[in-house]
C-alpha cells in the first residue's frame, strides 16, 4: 500500500506524522501556495499535477493505491476531481474534513454565499480584513473604495488587484490578544473569513466576538459524495484498516 496524502491543513500535519510513525508507505502533495513550507516527515512534492489527466497519471506511475484528501475545506476544485477519479478507478478515497464554525452567544455573523456578495453588505469607506487567502482577491474587487487588508504568509509577488487594498505578512500561530491587538490598532470595521473551521483559525473570530465587530462567514461549497471523516485520528484509523 502507497498513500497520497494531499496535504494543506493541520489535520494533514498530524495524519503525515502518524503515518511515518507506523513507517506506513506514504507521499504527501502540496498545492504550493505557501513558499518553503516545512516538511511533513514524509516524501514530498510540491505543485500541481497538471489537470486530471496529469492526476491520474501520477497515480499510476508512483503506484499510489489509496488518496486521503486532507486539503482546505474551501479546496473544492482539487476534492471533487480527486474523488471523481477515486471512484472512476475503483481506488480507497477518504476526505478528511473538520467541522464548520458555528457562531456563539457574542457573535455578530452574517452569512454569505459568494466572495462577490460582501460589497452589497460592508458599507463604502470600511476598513476591512480579510482572512480569506490571497487566491480569490479579485472577487472582492466590489469593495474598491474600501481598505481591504489581506494578510498572507508570503510577501506579495504582485500589486493588490483593486484600489485600496494593501497586504499584511505574518505567520501563524494568531493568538487571540494579538489579533485583538492588531483589528484595534488597524482600525478594522469588518472581518471577512471562509468558514474553514478548526481552533487555530479561530482566535481571529474570538478577538472579533470581544471586541464586537461584524463577521462576513462564507460558506463551505458543496462537498462530493464520498467516504468522509472529521479527524486525523479518525484517518489514521481508516488507513490502519486497509
Amino acid at each position: 500500500m502507497t498513500i497520497l496524502l494531499l496535504a494543506g491543513t493541520s489535520e494533514a500535519k498530524d495524519i503525515a506524522r502518524g503515518l511515518a510513525k507506523h513507517a506506513i508507505p506514504a507521499i504527501a502533495s502540496l498545492a504550493g501556495a505557501t513558499r518553503a513550507p516545512k516538511s511533513l516527515g514524509l516524501p514530498m512534492r510540491i505543485g500541481g499535477f497538471g489537470g486530471a489527466d496529469g492526476f491520474a497519471a501520477y497515480l499510476k506511475s508512483e503506484n499510489i493505491t489509496v488518496v486521503i484528501d486532507a486539503t482546505h475545506p474551501f479546496a473544492a476544485r482539487i476534492t471533487d476531481r480527486t474523488a471523481a477519479i477515486c471512484q472512476r478507478i475503483g481506488m480507497p478515497y477518504l476526505q478528511v474534513l473538520r467541522p464548520p464554525w458555528t457562531p456563539q452567544e457574542g457573535d455578530n455573523w452574517t452569512q454569505i454565499a459568494r466572495e462577490e456578495d460582501a460589497a452589497t453588505i460592508i458599507p463604502p469607506g470600511s476598513t476591512v480584513f480579510l482572512g480569506t487567502g490571497r487566491q480569490t482577491l479579485e472577487k472582492f474587487a466590489g469593495l474598491a473604495g474600501c481598505r481591504v487588508i489581506c494578510r498572507q504568509i508570503d510577501p506579495p509577488t504582485a500589486p493588490f488587484p483593486f484600489e485600496g487594498g494593501e497586504f499584511l505578512i505574518g505567520r501563524p500561530p494568531f493568538p487571540v490578544n494579538r489579533e485583538r491587538s492588531l483589528f484595534s490598532q488597524l482600525g478594522i470595521a469588518w472581518i471577512v473569513v471562509k468558514n474553514a473551521g478548526g481552533a487555530a483559525s479561530a482566535t481571529k473570530l474570538t478577538a472579533a466576538r470581544e471586541l464586537g465587530l461584524p463577521v462576513l462567514m462564507i460558506a463551505r461549497p458543496p462537498m462530493p459524495d464520498a467516504p468522509r471523516v472529521s479527524s486525523a485520528q479518525d484517518a489514521l484509523i481508516w488507513a490502519a484498516s486497509l
